[in-house]
């Protein structure tokens, strides 16, 4: 049995970089990446979803739905949650 990487198997299985349905993929992916990453720094500050919620004056509701799925999030909200809410720093990079 021949192990495959990750990769390549969303590229047997959505096509390569470039396709849309492997680009629309690899989108909902880093969506999902965001929003644990945001659980992961909740968690370590021991706050829970009603205390962040709160620091941002947003619902519970709200972040569990951006922990959860993290694609339909603004950037103003995003750095709210990581800068304000989290005491973090946020960093984007866009790459061509």
């Amino acid at each position: 049995m021949k192990t495959k990487t990750l990769d390549q198997l969303k590229s047997q299985y959505y096509g390569e970089i470039g396709v849309p349905e492997r680009d629309r993929l690899e989108r909902e992916l880093e969506a999902l990446r965001v929003g644990f990453k945001i659980r992961t720094a909740r968690e370590q500050k021991a706050l829970t979803q009603e205390d962040l919620a709160r620091r941002i004056n947003k619902k519970r509701t709200f972040i569990s739905k951006v922990e959860n799925d993290g694609e339909n999030i603004t950037l103003k909200t995003l750095f709210e949650i990581v800068e304000r809410g989290l005491g973090g720093k946020l960093n984007i990079s866009v790459e061509f």
